[in-house]
């Protein structure tokens, strides 16, 4: 009788002990998901595939590294956009990170941010009062390359249709540097230029290109200079229906479906691929280095992109 009480007595205490051990290591896992790094990542444009991919790529960064990542979308809303901060301000955040939007329009959520000592981090975003630094493409010359082949892809002369969104800096400065190409061009015209409401820029511009085409003459129009991929991607759709096969387009981004329309037809002739992947990289890197009280050596960082065309 006492071997076997003994071993019930020995039979139990080997039970609560595996069964403690589980408890133990999720209590552990949730302390250490309450000590984590939390970052919070705003945006108004999470329907554009690049946001989502370049915000994709920096919570698989912020992963390794042990963060915690909140994603707030306004779908365009620059008013929400300024709660959205305000409100990870209020949770004592460790740092926020702009996903593209121009930070212009958020002062009052910078403003907090800044009394509150929570570093504002730029993804492809702007630089701003209250924004630490900013990780980004040369602009510029996105928009000059894509610029370029539209204008070789036509011949060197013609007049040229360009879609614009300046609320998103990178976009606008796209815009300065394709006007800075066509003016060097005396036989280049720009007709005219739409700015593409966002979200939804593939529909839209799919209608403000049929809308321009009913109207003009075929002949009238060489080439449509795009911003970024969704709208040019939008307008080839437009030139594509109405049988307007005169007509070349480009973007800018890179991204899978522009590849693939421009590996499959004479329309969309090129676009400039933004290396987001590395972006998210570097930034993910300098958050990391701030955080453990390395200040950054500038405000801009800059990551080259590289031609894609038929």
């Amino acid at each position: 009788m006492r071997q076997d009480s003994t071993r019930i007595l020995v039979l139990i205490g080997l039970l609560a002990a595996v069964s403690i051990v589980p408890a133990r290591a999720a209590g552990t896992r949730e302390r250490e998901m309450e000590n984590a790094v939390t970052i919070a990542v705003v945006t108004p444009y999470m329907a554009n595939a690049t946001t989502a991919g370049v915000i994709a790529n920096f919570k698989d960064e912020a992963d390794i590294r042990g963060w915690n990542v909140r994603v707030s979308d306004t779908a365009g809303d620059f008013g929400l956009l300024v709660s959205r901060i305000q409100d990870a301000v209020s949770q004592g955040v460790d740092a926020i990170v702009l996903g593209m939007g121009d930070p212009g329009q958020m002062t009052a959520g910078l403003t907090r941010a800044d009394e509150a000592g929570i570093p504002v981090f730029g993804l492809d975003a702007g630089l701003a009062d209250g924004v630490l630094l900013n990780v980004t493409s040369d602009n510029n010359d996105l928009g000059r390359l894509a610029a370029d082949m539209l204008v070789t892809s036509i011949g060197g002369s013609g007049n040229i249709v360009m879609f614009t969104h300046d609320p998103h800096p990178g976009v606008r400065e796209r815009a300065n540097g394709a006007r800075e190409l066509f003016a060097t061009y005396p036989g280049i015209t720009v007709v005219r230029e739409v700015h593409i409401e966002v979200p939804g820029p593939v529909d839209f511009a799919r209608s403000t290109t049929a809308d321009i085409l009913t109207g003009m003459e075929a002949g009238t129009i060489q080439g449509i200079w795009a911003g970024w991929d969704e709208p040019a991607y939008g307008a080839v759709q437009a030139v594509q229906r109405a049988e307007r096969d005169e007509i070349r387009v480009v973007g800018v981004d890179g991204t899978d479906f522009a590849r693939r329309e421009i590996d499959s037809g004479d329309i969309f002739v090129g676009t400039v691929i933004q290396d987001f992947p590395a972006m998210a990289t570097k930034l993910a890197e300098l958050i990391a280095s701030y955080l453990e009280g390395t200040a950054p050596d500038r405000e801009l960082y800059v990551i080259p992109g590289s031609v894609y065309r038929d």
